[in-house]
């Protein structure tokens, strides 16, 4: 690892946002938040609606269609003690398609509130549906406290998957520094109109942004769109503690990528990627090409968080693609699936885009290192300029046009 990524500061990171800054709530509008436009080192104002008139010349612009699911649910203790249980990642069945469809019972990685209320035993959640009444049942698999593994088990006459019930009893978990609980709209207005597959604890509020309208507008001024899907965790949201940025701790996200999603990439010259999620599926995509490379790629390989300061970064974005492209044929694989831990920081060189569209983000976070390595201390001056020109942060905030 470079001694020089691992030892950056993160106080160097930092910005004072008054509470008042943050979007609490979307516009009624999604296409009409303001849009930053910072290009060749200026910085203009606009209205998200125009952003076809700003991209490069037959751009590609790259899309996370993940599905936010309603992974927040309440369960009570028969004291009446409530236990809130947030469903973080699947464990067994180990992927999201297969769990969704479980019929009887299923393992996930969660996080527990009230943790210290639920010493053990099983919590039942009563819900019907159709006329019949079903117990979903609540228990760890070990004694921990704030996180570990609940399987979750059902008995009924009818036929029912655990993504209905999810969707029964489940909330949207929209971000903590919204302070404040989740309402009905937030079903709808915290997820894209493209998502397609059920995954995310976070959506990938870049592309809240955008409707039917501006795809018509991309498509008639010459641009091509593809999509991604990683699925968002909750360590979107985990600040960085540590004094430097070699002591955080980067979290796991799944990702997976089609054949024909990397066919457009390779033979576009402009990669637009909406979202910091899909950044940090198309540079891993990259670091994947290098391990096919060299033989080291597997059906699904789980990209450590410091592999990109330490793999051979001498292959071009072509040679790492058709690498890539040859390990799927050799498989008869059709899409590409893995994980990633990836943290993208101040001296990291992009291998595959070369733009981003993106909100603006918490001070002290991962996604701001990440902004910083692609437009450099320049992120000073965009983010001081939303600041004096009103703009709304963070996920239902407005947006930006980053193109260094």
């Amino acid at each position: 690892m470079s001694n020089n990524v691992e030892n950056i500061s993160i106080d160097n990171y930092t910005y004072n946002l008054p509470d008042d800054r943050i979007a609490k709530y979307p516009l009624k509008e999604r296409s009409a938040s303001k849009l930053l436009v910072y290009s060749g080192g200026n910085i203009s104002d606009n209205v998200f609606n125009r952003l076809h008139t700003h991209l490069p010349a037959d751009s590609l612009l790259i899309f996370n269609n993940t599905k936010v699911i309603q992974a927040r649910m309440e369960f009570r203790k028969s004291t009446g003690a409530r236990i809130e249980i947030f469903c973080l990642e699947p464990v067994e069945p180990s992927d999201y398609e297969s769990i969704f469809a479980c019929k009887q019972e299923c393992t996930w990685k969660c996080i527990i509130g009230n943790a210290r209320k639920w010493k053990s035993g099983k919590l039942e959640h009563q819900i019907t549906v159709d006329g019949n009444t079903i117990s979903v049942f609540a228990e760890k698999t070990d004694n921990y406290n704030t996180d570990g593994t609940i399987r979750f088990s059902w008995v009924d006459g009818i036929d029912i998957s655990f993504g209905e019930i999810l969707d029964c009893i489940g909330e949207i978990p929209i971000p903590p520094y919204l302070n404040r609980d989740a309402e009905e709209n937030d079903k709808s207005t915290y997820q894209t109109v493209y998502s397609r597959h059920k995954g995310s604890v976070a959506a990938p509020t870049a592309g809240l942004h955008f409707t039917d309208q501006v795809f018509d507008n991309l498509k008639t001024d010459g641009h091509k769109v593809n999509y991604v899907t990683l699925h968002v965790g909750a360590g979107t949201f985990k600040p960085v503690k540590s004094e430097t940025i070699g002591g955080h701790d980067m979290h796991t996200e799944h990702f997976a990528v089609s054949k024909d999603t990397i066919i457009d990439i390779l033979n576009s010259k402009s990669i637009i990627p909406v979202g910091t999620t899909s950044v940090r599926t198309l540079e891993t995509l990259y670091w994947m090409g290098v391990l096919a490379s060299e033989g080291k790629l597997t059906n699904y390989t789980v990209l450590d968080q410091w592999a990109a300061y330490t793999l051979n970064q001498d292959i071009s974005k072509s040679d790492a693609l058709k690498a890539v492209l040859d390990f799927m044929e050799k498989n008869t694989l059709d899409k590409i699936n893995g994980a990633t831990k990836i943290i993208i920081a101040p001296g990291y060189k992009f291998k595959i885009i070369n733009g981003l569209v993106t909100n603006f983000h918490q001070p002290q976070s991962t996604l701001l290192l990440l902004i910083s390595a692609l437009v450099g201390e320049n992120w000073r001056d965009i983010y001081n300029h939303a600041l004096d020109n009103n703009y709304r942060f963070l996920s239902y905030g407005d947006s930006s046009l980053l193109l260094p």
